[in-house]
């Protein structure tokens, strides 16, 4: 298979159909050549959301009894997966769907990750953030500075593809299952040496979404500090604290 797509999916009968449609369709190019796998992670719904995902054609359905997190999630689809390389994006597209074969021509040419950067000189904003997105995106980047968390990359955006080397290797070492996933990833794949690609994209920021700007900030934030202490009492299997 030559790329994998997982969706952490909670709550979401009512648009996973559309979600798994639309993938199909903007990814039939690669589908073509080589094959798409599209993966859905019900994060224990209780709504019939693996139902839909499934009557709506997704390859694999990974069900939890209870939520999890996206972390969760995401590493659970990932390890469900069989693409030599392995996408994530988010339920509510807001990252149009087609663009993720512009991070599967970068990990295909050489590199390990290519993430998605809002901040990049060529991305646009279809629809501003909301005045509490900013401040919450705004916070997170000063405390991924303070924690020494990374490099800039743009943690939170909701579109990442690995190779399949790199996603094995970075999910024997993860351990966050929910929002602070993202940071950890990118920090363990800097400090392990892999080549992260920033990628401009498109995004649509919609008004309706599962995440709680003020509180799950807050949680995320508070996980960062749990990733650095890890770190420093040395506890990322090969990795110097």
């Amino acid at each position: 298979m030559r790329l994998s797509v997982v969706v952490p999916a909670y709550r979401e009968v009512g648009r996973i159909g559309t979600t798994v449609a639309s993938l199909r369709d903007a990814l039939a190019p690669a589908h073509s050549d080589g094959g798409v796998e599209i993966v859905v992670v019900d994060d224990g719904s209780d709504d019939g959301t693996a139902e839909a995902s499934r009557a709506a054609g997704a390859d694999v359905v990974v069900e939890f009894p209870a939520n999890r997190g996206k972390g969760a999630a995401v590493r659970a689809g990932m390890r469900a997966s069989s693409g030599a390389v392995v996408a994530f994006t988010d339920a509510d597209l807001s990252y149009a769907p087609d663009q993720i074969l512009g991070l599967l021509e970068e990990v295909e040419q050489g590199a390990d990750a290519a993430v998605g950067d809002r901040r990049h000189p060529d991305s646009v904003a279809v629809t501003d953030p909301s005045w509490l997105r900013r401040a919450g995106s705004r916070a997170v980047a000063a405390a991924c500075r303070m924690l020494r968390l990374g490099r800039g990359h743009d943690t939170q955006c909701g579109l990442k593809a690995f190779s399949r080397e790199a996603a094995s290797e970075l999910l024997d070492a993860s351990v966050m299952e929910r929002f602070a996933f993202d940071v950890e990833l990118l920090f363990l794949a800097e400090r392990l040496g892999m080549r992260v690609r920033d990628v401009p994209v498109e995004v649509v920021n919609s008004r309706v979404s599962s995440v709680r700007v003020a509180s799950d900030g807050w949680a995320l934030v508070l996980d960062m500090f749990r990733i650095r202490t890890r770190a420093l009492l040395g506890r990322y299997p090969d990795i110097d604290g």
